[in-house]
């Protein structure tokens, strides 16, 4: 019977990790000749090629694919028995991707109660386009992915709910239909984005991006000085300095699908309990008078507590 040694599925998780043969060969303190002769030898193991070498950068074959959940999970089991005889804290990273900084203010709150029941646990959180963050989860790069988008959300997603979508406006902002709509947004990257420029086409209406910014904060900033008008989740609309337009002249806005999704393998009880947390404090729910509440952490830390 063939057995695969665990050095060379380590070597491959460190490859796909960490995206560079270079930066693999250096976490694991050999050379990266070293590196590419025990990918060769793994795949002459599985009979097939595992990286693929006509893709740009560290880039995954279906069976590569298939090969890298296998084994994260041969070697968490690896490390559990090891663990039996020489019990010792493991530290582990949660990768979380987010849809800009829309879940940015939600996230300390929840990351710093979950830490206090599992100290040994390390967070990295970054943001980026939907497609590629999806690529990564599915490819074992990330654990958790929270999602915006103009389509539901996949048959695996953990969590799922309705964001509706707002034109907000400063207290004294007001626009001429006659001349293109002053926009506010994080530009073609955003969901929000994409779903204004498709209302402002159906209805015929021009548009003019006055201000594209990184951050809610600058966003807001824009919006309360009377540069334009910015398409926003009513949900997370706080304070009497802005306000959504519900009586104006502009057209309505599409509603987005907001989900949570977790990655096959790994500790998943860990990643079902930060989930469920992000869910709760994330959700919105529509009070009378079409005002909407958000859960506050202290809620959500009942589901990493409890």
């Amino acid at each position: 019977m063939i057995n695969i040694p665990t050095e060379l599925l380590r070597t491959l998780i460190a490859v796909v990790d960490l995206r560079s043969f270079t930066k693999a060969a250096q976490q694991l303190g050999v050379t990266q000749p070293a590196v590419s002769a025990q990918l060769k030898r793994l795949q002459v193991l599985v009979g097939g090629d595992v990286l693929d070498k006509s893709a740009p950068g560290v880039s995954l074959t279906p069976m590569g694919e298939l090969v890298v959940n296998y084994a994260r999970r041969m070697l968490s089991i690896n490390d559990q028995i090891l663990e039996l005889s020489t019990p010792r804290e493991r530290m582990q990273t949660i990768k979380i991707a987010v849809p800009g900084d829309f879940v940015a203010p939600y996230l300390p709150s929840v990351l710093a109660t979950f830490r206090r029941q599992w100290p040994q646990v390390r967070f990295s959180v970054k943001n980026g386009p939907f497609d590629a963050m999806l690529r990564d989860l599915r490819q074992g790069d990330l654990d958790i992915l929270v999602s915006l988008t103009t389509t539901g959300p996949s048959h695996d997603a953990r969590h799922h709910w309705i964001e509706e979508l707002g034109w907000v406006r400063g207290r004294n902002t007001n626009i001429d239909l006659n001349d293109p709509i002053p926009l506010i947004s994080y530009g073609e990257i955003c969901a929000f984005h994409r779903v204004a420029l498709m209302a402002l086409s159906q209805a015929g209406l021009d548009h003019d991006l006055v201000f594209v910014g990184s951050s809610i904060s600058a966003l807001s900033a824009a919006v309360r000085a009377g540069l334009g008008v910015m398409p926003y989740a009513r949900s997370r609309i706080t304070g009497d300095d802005m306000v959504v337009w519900d009586d104006g002249p502009l057209p309505q806005l599409g509603d987005l699908s907001c989900a949570i999704h977790l990655r096959d393998g790994g500790d998943q009880q860990a990643l079902d309990q930060v989930a469920t947390a992000l869910a709760e404090v994330l959700k919105p729910r529509l009070l009378r008078g079409g005002r909407y509440e958000l859960s506050s952490p202290l809620t959500a830390a009942a589901y990493l507590i409890g």
